[in-house]
């Protein structure tokens, strides 16, 4: 099970000779799989802290618009992509992999 810590940049050696790993696409300290967390105890995230893979994020506000961060395209530039499959668009199918965008 993995456990976020909250490690200020100052703990960060003491953290990793700990055990600790650092996750880049988060900029979040972790712990996988420990029994005894005893020596994470001053890292430990607040309860209210979204800490987990598999866990939700907590839900925005009623009237809060999510905006998408990239290229808005509008206009007479705008292009409406054909659909191959009915997959979501962000899932890549054996039907749709060919026209996929590479990461």
């Amino acid at each position: 099970m993995r456990t976020n810590l909250q490690v200020p940049f100052a703990d960060k050696d003491q953290a990793k000779k700990l055990g600790a790993r650092w996750d880049a696409a988060r900029k979040v300290w972790y712990v996988e799989n420990k029994t005894d967390m005893a020596p994470f105890s001053r890292w430990a995230p607040s309860p209210h802290v979204h800490s987990g893979a598999g866990e939700q994020p907590p839900k925005s506000p009623p009237g809060n618009k999510l905006q998408a961060a990239g290229k808005v395209i509008v206009g007479s530039d705008y292009v409406v992509p054909t659909r191959i499959c009915q997959c979501l668009p962000w899932d890549v199918c054996d039907k749709c992999q060919a026209t996929a965008l590479s990461n």
